[in-house]
């Protein structure tokens, strides 16, 4: 697992670099925000709310897979609101210090954006309590006999916080959000229309529509997947195709990246070919697979197995790991035992 994996939803060193080179790929208003319809609506009617009041947004929640716009959300809200966005993420929040400095710069109506909330220390957590419902902090200054605590106003702001853990964050915190909302994996159509608007921002002349649906296919549901293999399409289509991004530059270009028409890369072939070749189909316990893969479990569960199963390839209960029939399909080989 050396090598970054081109259809990997979490984010990558690549991605920050591009959007610093072309910031307008990322949608700046809400109008502008394709996909998770029901999500904008609801942050449409609260944003047009508080701003006829003169409010602070409220405090938002987002959760589900990585790469489903959850940071591009936060900024959103932010240029909705005509404020700033910080962003920020749980485990670099490591003392309350880290915190608290970063609440008292916050201006009015700015949005503090946490990514992995989720992995928030305890000791950090108890200062968003106040800081959320009342817009203090109670800072405790030095220890024992010399102790004493301060307490600090802040300016009113909107915390979003996003995980992939829902289930791992505190009642207490999650009672404290206003908006709570999962984002689903993206429709074939809007990813095509996402592709289309950042080949529009970027300059990428494309000779066929197909080009687009070809890249959505394979982009797992998730924006991030779709906007990096473009990318990888780009740079094939300027060496090999005289910059013209048509089907063959995709075939060609995603071919080399060992990605196939239904979005699997090579890890997800070994995973299966695994299953079906040394363990029968299954069923057969993740560790055994991982280490036959000379992997680790925990990437193979987070990284590898939530696409199979959205896939429908992979069967997971208490007895292990099960290949499905679709997935012997794919594999182009016969089970060796009835499916049914």
């Amino acid at each position: 697992m050396a090598k970054e994996r081109v259809v990997a939803r979490e984010a990558q060193e690549d991605d920050a670099i591009v959007e610093e080179i072309a910031p307008a790929i990322r949608p700046a208003r809400l109008s502008e925000y394709v996909g998770q319809a029901a999500l904008v609506e609801r942050i449409a009617i609260a944003l047009q709310a508080v701003r006829e009041r003169g409010d602070p947004m409220e405090h938002v929640l987002l959760h589900g897979p990585p790469g489903l716009g959850k940071t591009t959300l936060a900024h959103v809200i932010a240029n909705e609101m005509g404020s700033r966005a910080y962003v920020t993420s749980g485990p670099a929040l490591t003392r309350p210090g880290d915190l608290v400095g970063t609440l008292t710069r916050l201006e009015p109506n700015d949005v503090l954006f946490i990514d992995e909330i989720h992995r928030l220390p305890a000791a950090v957590e108890e200062y968003i309590y106040p800081a959320m419902e009342d817009l203090r902090v109670d800072f405790t200054v030095d220890s024992g006999m010399h102790a004493k605590v301060i307490t600090l106003s802040l300016k009113p702001f909107t915390l979003i916080g996003a995980t992939t853990r829902a289930g791992l964050l505190t009642h207490a915190l999650r009672s404290r959000f206003g908006i709570a909302h999962h984002l689903d994996f993206y429709g074939h159509e809007e990813l095509v229309r996402i592709l289309r608007r950042a080949a529009e921002v970027l300059l990428l002349p494309a000779e066929a529509s197909g080009a687009f649906d070809a890249i959505a296919s394979r982009s797992r549901g998730t924006p991030r997947v779709a906007l990096r293999l473009l990318r990888r399409v780009r740079d094939f289509a300027q060496v090999r195709c005289d910059g013209r991004i048509g089907e063959r530059a995709v075939q060609g270009a995603l071919e080399l990246e060992g990605v196939d028409a239904l979005g699997l890369d090579e890890l997800d072939r070994r995973y299966l070919r695994t299953i079906a070749t040394v363990y029968e189909g299954g069923p057969v316990g993740v560790e055994a697979v991982a280490a036959t893969l000379s992997d680790d479990a925990g990437t193979l569960e987070d990284m590898v197995e939530p696409f199979l199963l959205q896939m429908g390839f992979l069967a997971r209960s208490r007895q292990g790991r099960r290949l499905t029939p679709a997935a012997w399909q794919h594999l182009g080989l016969t089970p060796p035992f009835s499916c049914a």
